[in-house]
């Protein structure tokens, strides 16, 4: 089985695109979207009940904005009360700047024993779209300063676009009691850490990020997210130490 967690917030302009670019992967039974909405004004859930396969399809939310990290947390909770161990759980925009091209690749590889597959810009092959030389240069300074500080043997930290195994979420949902605290887009990193130090197996593969695809401006806001990523630092380390496992590189 496979599901598909989507978390929005106001993207009824880029939902029939991302429908249309998931009906492939919703065509069968083994599929389940959830869409995990986070206060959107726009119609957005109303919007989404009229163009996937009502079926197959979840929304979550209860018109309360509480940001990406509570969207997500949610998604996975209602997925994990469902999921087998062997289940895959992919994660990605809503505004179709997850290039869905690579997806079969993502999930081939997951089906070769992976517990995370991560799709990276920052790996060989990948790279950036028409993006600011300021995003640039803040997203690989905070990459840098993580990789070196929790020993992370991966090169792209926050990406939302992912390949995750159900039984590892799982593992450090156990460990950890809940997968996602953080409330900004810096929950993708805090679940990172967790599963790496849950010894969770970890590829990357290229992609190419391409925002004009786009409708609408980026929900992340640039200074406040890099603040963000200098308070988590500090908050985690004091609740769960500094050291990460080794294991985060593939094997």
């Amino acid at each position: 089985m496979r599901y598909f967690i989507v978390p929005t917030y106001n993207e009824a302009a880029n939902l029939p695109h991302l429908a249309r670019e998931l009906a492939p992967f919703l065509a069968d039974n083994q599929a389940w979207l959830v869409l995990s909405d986070d206060g959107s004004s726009d119609g957005t859930r109303e919007l989404a009940r009229s163009l996937f396969p009502i079926e197959r399809l979840t929304v979550l939310g209860d018109g309360t904005n509480r940001g990406p990290g509570h969207a997500f947390n949610a998604g996975f909770e209602h997925v994990l009360a469902r999921a087998k161990d062997e289940d895959l759980i992919v994660t990605m925009e809503a505004d179709c700047t997850s290039d869905i091209r690579i997806l079969p690749d993502m999930l081939a590889i997951a089906g070769l024993g992976y517990d995370l597959v991560l799709a990276s810009v920052y790996a060989q092959g990948g790279g950036f779209e028409r993006t600011t030389w300021l995003r640039k240069l803040l997203s690989a300074t905070a990459n840098f300063i993580y990789r070196f500080i929790f020993d992370l043997k991966v090169s792209t930290l926050s990406s939302f676009y992912r390949v995750y195994r159900a039984g590892s979420l799982r593992v450090a949902q156990k460990r950890y009691g809940t997968l996602i605290t953080e409330h900004g887009f810096i929950c993708m990193l805090e679940l990172l850490i967790k599963l790496i130090r849950t010894e969770a197996r970890v590829i990357e593969v290229p992609m190419v990020l391409a925002s004009e695809r786009r409708i609408g401006r980026s929900r992340m806001k640039l200074m406040r997210t890099t603040l963000h990523y200098f308070r988590f630092l500090l908050r985690f380390n004091s609740r769960h130490g500094r050291r990460a496992h080794p294991s985060s590189q593939p094997r």
